[in-house]
């Protein structure tokens, strides 16, 4: 009478505990392994965590600033070529029915000084700009020191210096008791702004009221620069007719421009540089792939007797390739896991030095973890099928 033997069965504890024969004997090598696999995904992570807090950073601040800003000025087209826009420019844009407000800038033939003292030529590129009241509204600018000019300090030789400005010209301290040599005559600093993130031409200026402009500089107040507020909804609109109203006579050589663009470049450009790094994620993520595969072969080779041994005593080929593709597996987990922390943790700590909200899409995470088990797969798949095909009398016979 004949006897069928029990077909050898491996349970999954049991799987999990020989996949891990390796990794405990050889311990430097696993740590190795899985470190590059720990790098890919942590740059994997990292960036996309710093993109989409930056993302959320740009969001915030355009939704402070707002995106309905216009800015009209004197571009240099042929024609006249005053550098100035129309006296009634202002008045004109503000008739279109979408147009919230306006304000007005004229650059001003002057320089400003720490003192009489100083070399004219001097000048610390510091430019001289007359506004009028409602210009730090128009760029949802702020003081940092001090007051803005209004309609009772307007009408006196007072300046309110652009952030840098300031720091150039030396004014600290209390303000309202400092002065500057701005055309030939003493100006009362009566404020100091903060970054302009609308203008940042203007940190480098001294503003003056358009009232102090015409009686202390004998300026005419010609227009080189009128902002304009429009509905949100109107913006394009708007734009494509402020040229024609803004000069009639020369629409080309009126340029109009939406400041809130250049921030929403930078984060085009940004878009570019996150493709970028998870391109070279993507290498070191496949670079610790290869490493991996390449443990494993190395450690089919020197483990052959353990092979040829376990095949004897009943192990099947599913169980050999079982074996070896789970400490694949398990070392691309330990990589992964360990990447998807450091890059939270990479995350984290640059968006709080930087103040941004600390955001990590969900897909970041799940996505770093799949990738890590995909490569892990696919490099532990060549040397586990390799393992398997080992006959017992070939393993040992080799060792």
């Amino acid at each position: 009478m004949t006897s069928t033997l029990e077909r050898s069965e491996l349970h999954v504890s049991d799987m999990a505990r020989t996949a891990t024969i390796g990794m405990r004997t050889r311990r430097l090598r696993t740590v190795l392994s899985a470190l590059g696999i720990m790098i890919g995904i942590a740059a994997m992570v990292g960036v996309l965590g710093l993109s989409e807090s930056s993302k959320s950073e740009l969001l915030a601040q355009l939704e402070r600033l707002g995106t309905n800003l216009l800015t009209v000025e004197a571009g240099g087209g042929i024609g006249a070529g005053t550098g100035t826009l129309p006296d009634e420019a202002s008045a004109m844009i503000s008739r279109i029915g979408p147009v919230e407000s306006t304000s007005t800038i004229s650059a001003v033939q002057a320089n400003v000084y720490k003192n009489d003292l100083v070399d004219e030529g001097q000048t610390a590129g510091i430019t001289v700009q007359a506004v009028d009241y409602s210009l730090l509204d128009s760029l949802a600018g702020t003081v940092a020191d001090g007051q803005w000019i209004d309609s009772a300090t307007g009408s006196y030789p007072t300046v309110v210096l652009g952030s840098v400005a300031a720091e150039r010209l030396g004014i600290d301290g209390v303000l309202g008791t400092q002065q500057v040599w701005l055309g030939d005559q003493w100006f009362t600093v009566i404020g100091v702004l903060d970054t302009f993130e609308l203008a940042p031409d203007l940190d480098r200026a001294a503003l003056i009221s358009l009232e102090a402009a015409d009686v202390y500089l004998d300026h005419d107040n010609e227009p080189t620069r009128v902002l304009v507020r429009v509905d949100p909804g109107q913006i394009d609109q708007v734009g494509t007719v402020l040229a024609a109203t803004a000069n009639p006579e020369f629409p080309e050589e009126v340029e109009v421009a939406r400041p809130t663009d250049a921030l929403e470049a930078q984060e085009a450009a940004d878009d570019t540089l996150t493709a970028l790094f998870l391109g070279l994620g993507a290498v070191a993520l496949l670079v610790g792939g290869v490493g991996i595969a390449n443990v494993m072969v190395i450690s089919v080779l020197e483990r052959r007797g353990e092979i040829g041994l376990r095949r004897a005593l009943g192990a099947t080929r599913r169980n050999i390739a079982g074996q070896f593709l789970g400490e694949a597996l398990l070392l691309a987990v330990i990589g992964g896991v360990g990447g998807v922390i450091l890059g939270v943790a990479a995350t984290a700590l640059y968006a709080s030095i930087e103040g941004w909200e600390i955001l990590v899409p969900s897909i970041a995470v799940i996505g770093g973890l799949v990738a890590a088990l995909l490569i892990g797969g696919i490099a532990g798949l060549y040397p586990a099928i390799r393992a398997s095909r080992l006959s017992p009398t070939e393993a040992l016979h080799t060792t």
